[in-house]
């Protein structure tokens, strides 16, 4: 075990944002551990992934776990993992509701609250999290309550922290994309989703990526969301 590089855990990495995260972590040099439901195992060098769901404690738990007995620190957590499901309000059944609250608030919650931790024992640590700019500006294109209910509370969440933290060495920021171009999306909805960006178009992941490494590296911003949205937040 080597306990020289930096480590980083990426949630929902098995795909679009999160793989493109672990791939960019690696270039950088860390060792990540990367964690998704239907993650496999891998074979490359520094990586160390854990399939689960991250809603659940068990699973934040292993996780945190495979970083430490594998690499022996935990610098750098990304809470990437989030579902989205858009309909009007009260359309939503108790299943909508309930997988909305396990993977973008419980899934933040478990994996954050025993990362962190890990980090106030070294007296240092970078948490960011992965929001949506429809928190700050929704538009009646799409009724995304539950989103803005789940998300929301992140961004007022990461707000918090940074503050509770900010003489602890821990920094906590978020990324607030608008759409990414990602497998999510099926190709006959580019369209009208490009059309919901001011720059007519949407997102590519390594938009998000280059957000996240930014923040990274920025050691004198906690309490930041980053809106990387084409534009969204400014207006319509």
């Amino acid at each position: 075990m080597s306990t020289e590089r930096k480590t980083v855990i990426i949630t929902g990495a098995s795909q679009g944002i999160g793989a493109g995260l672990v791939a960019a972590y690696r270039a950088k040099g860390y060792n990540v551990v990367a964690t998704s439901r239907s993650i496999k195992p891998s074979s490359q060098e520094g990586v160390v992934t854990v399939a689960g769901d991250i809603g659940e404690p068990a699973t934040a738990q292993k996780v945190v776990e495979a970083a430490l007995s594998h690499f022996g620190r935990i610098d750098s957590l990304i809470n990437n993992a989030g579902i989205f499901t858009g309909k009007p309000f009260t359309d939503f059944t108790e299943e909508d509701f309930r997988a909305n609250i396990s993977t973008n608030v419980a899934g933040f919650f478990f994996i954050t609250q025993r990362a962190v931790a890990e980090m106030l024992k070294k007296g240092s640590g970078h948490v960011v999290t992965i929001t949506t700019s429809l928190v700050d500006v929704p538009t009646s294109a799409v009724p995304t309550a539950l989103a803005n209910l789940t998300k929301g509370g992140l961004v007022s969440a990461t707000r918090e922290l940074a503050i509770e933290y900010a003489k602890r060495g821990i920094r906590f920021n978020a990324v607030s994309p608008g759409i990414i171009k990602t497998p999510m999306h099926a190709p006959e909805t580019h369209s009208f989703l490009d059309a919901l960006h001011p720059v007519g178009h949407m997102g590519e992941v390594e938009d998000i990526v280059g957000a996240v490494l930014y923040l990274e590296n920025a050691s004198f911003v906690t309490g930041e969301i980053l809106h990387v949205d084409g534009g969204q937040s400014a207006g319509r």
